[in-house]
């Protein structure tokens, strides 16, 4: 469940950068954040199921900046 969850959303994540890109387009910006951050706390709860402990721990430190750059996007 959470490989196909993390699938999914990598291919939003990549399929809304590539948009931005292509139409210079930045209104997704602060959607992609969200979906990246949520992506990297998918990807972190894979690492602990897997035993990977460092791995997941830097996942959820990745999944908690990407949130907090959110607010501070959102916010100014």
């Amino acid at each position: 469940m959470l490989k196909v969850s993390r699938i999914i959303l990598a291919l939003i994540v990549i399929t809304m950068a590539g948009y931005s890109l292509l139409t210079e387009n930045h209104w997704l910006q602060p959607y992609m954040l969200f979906l990246l951050g949520l992506m990297m706390l998918v990807m972190g709860l894979e690492e602990f199921q897997r035993g990977r402990k460092a791995y997941g721990y830097l996942s959820l430190i990745v999944s908690i900046f990407s949130f907090i750059v959110l607010l501070e996007t959102v916010m100014h």
